[in-house]
């Protein structure tokens, strides 16, 4: 749709025809930018942000309000932070002509700047985020090692990369393997973003105390076999999922750290205790989301740009599992260097995240740009 199409529409019907078409496109994030003549419209697809349209300023008022309406919050409040959410329909043809229905949760998040609010809204389209563990693009080999990891009664396994890099996805698809396998599964999220059957899912609220850390300790009288803690962020919540880890339960949960292997440090230097550290653990996945080249730009002697975004037309994932045996939970044990673990895990067959990528750029999956983005 070309931007002068956008710049034709009043506010409530750029925001219905912008929702239709980020859900057919594939994008994940709206970002608006106000400047002193006009608004500028952001889209990210396939993890990149692209440019929209320039919108006109009263237009943009009229689309403002129209957002904060659906997400019930406060008209006449502009100088602080909002934060809040709302569903819409999404709808589109199936393969056989049919109109298809289903709905899609937005997230908002408004800050005052300079000329005007500025908007953020992040779509979560469950076509999209819950995905089989089959499709994310692991190699076999890491998919058993995952199947063989959620086998365990107990311990810790974490996901860890940057915001946007495919996490929640994983651990929501490595639950789906566990559903129906007689097995009590319940989650702490902040917030829940996708709804599966099956599972007690639940959403925390730090303005009535009720967080990561006090959730989970009230979890745990539950009887619950599996649980999934949405975020490691400190220390009390850190050690109390080691702790529940060690009486009976599989704890899955996610941390912001470069590589798998650097969680290990990042959880000592919270404060956790390496001696029971090193005893739950049972694995650590880091993944990064690259995006895939068009089958034109695969062909023999293709000229595709890579830093063109219409070379690409999806994304896949790149990763390193690093497994917990008893030699690597030893180290941590020990509380050994970061190298040391990686030279021990090297040995028993662990590859980084950029390997993987090289892999993938020898088979023209994606770019060797791509892959430079994601892991430089």
């Amino acid at each position: 749709m070309a931007p002068n199409t956008w710049e034709q529409m009043d506010g409530k019907t750029l925001l219905e025809t912008l929702q239709q078409y980020c859900v057919r496109e594939g994008i994940s994030d709206i970002h608006t930018s106000p400047e002193k003549e006009f608004v500028r419209f952001e889209v990210r697809i396939h993890g990149v942000l692209e440019p929209l349209a320039h919108i006109k300023q009263q237009t943009y008022i009229d689309f403002v309000r129209h957002v904060k309406f659906a997400a019930r919050l406060k008209m006449n409040i502009t100088n602080i932070p909002q934060d809040g959410q709302y569903t819409f329909e999404g709808t589109m043809q199936n393969a056989q002509g049919s109109p298809e229905r289903w709905t899609v949760n937005i997230r908002v998040a408004i800050i005052p700047s300079r000329f005007g609010e500025t908007l953020t809204l992040r779509l979560l389209d469950p076509r999209r985020g819950i995905v089989p563990l089959d499709q994310l693009g692991f190699p076999e080999s890491m998919k058993q090692q995952l199947a063989d990891v959620m086998k365990h009664a107990n311990g810790l396994f974490l996901v860890t990369g940057p915001t946007g890099s495919g996490k929640t996805t994983t651990l929501y698809a490595l639950l789906q393997t566990l559903i129906g396998t007689k097995r009590n599964i319940t989650t702490l999220e902040n917030p829940i973003e996708y709804e599966i059957g099956g599972i007690v899912q639940s959403q925390i609220d730090p303005d009535h105390d009720f967080t990561f850390a006090s959730g989970l300790r009230s979890l745990l009288r539950h009887d619950p076999d599996i649980i999934l803690v949405g975020e490691i962020r400190d220390l009390e919540t850190a050690q109390t999922a080691i702790d529940a880890s060690l009486t009976g339960h599989l704890v899955l949960s996610t941390l912001h750290t470069n590589s798998s292997i650097e969680a290990i440090p990042r959880l000592l230097s919270m404060g956790v205790s390496p001696y029971t550290f090193g005893p739950a653990l049972r694995g650590i996945l880091a993944q990064r989301l690259v995006r895939t080249l068009t089958e034109p730009c695969r062909a023999p002697g293709a000229q595709c740009d890579p830093r063109d975004s219409k070379s690409y037309g999806g994304r896949t994932v790149i990763a390193e599992l690093l497994i917990a045996t008893t030699e690597i939970q030893n180290l941590v044990l020990q509380n050994e260097t970061a190298q040391q673990i990686e030279e021990a895990a090297r040995k028993q067959g662990f590859t980084s995240m950029r390997e993987m990528g090289l892999t993938l750029v020898k088979q023209k999956i994606t770019s060797m740009s791509e892959v430079e983005r994601v892991t430089s």
